[in-house]
């Protein structure tokens, strides 16, 4: 039996400490420390996972996370058939309005592959 509905989700970041992670971010000063910033990339993560549930894209900003996002063809093993990966710092850019898709992608800071990669619809996910 087929089963398509979509499940959200489980949240691993709490979304108070993710939002001040990011917030912290966000206030540039002295280079956050790894920890933080990776709190920051995973709560965007799972941002992003909340507002376009699915498998169809896996977004990855190594080294600090990856997720599968946006409805459709459902990737289970192997490559994906649309990919998006980014650095920590273009990745926070995106999701808080300071970078457009197409400069990031136009700059090379993003690549992304795939029929349903482009993300632009999606973004920004977070208001600091």
């Amino acid at each position: 039996m087929a089963y398509s509905r979509l499940v959200p989700a489980r949240r691993r970041i709490d979304p108070a400490a993710g939002a001040r992670a990011v917030r912290r971010w966000a206030a540039g000063g002295p280079a956050l420390e790894r920890r933080a910033l990776a709190t920051a990339v995973r709560f965007a993560l799972e941002e992003l996972t909340a507002c376009a549930p699915g498998r169809a894209v896996e977004v990855r900003v190594p080294p600090y996370g990856v997720t599968q996002a946006v409805s459709g063809a459902v990737h289970r093993r192997g490559t994906p058939p649309s990919v998006v990966e980014t650095d920590a710092d273009t990745w926070l850019r995106l999701v808080t309005g300071r970078l457009a898709w197409a400069d990031a992608v136009n700059d090379g800071a993003l690549h992304a592959s795939g029929e349903r990669c482009d993300l632009s619809a999606y973004l920004p996910l977070l208001r600091v």
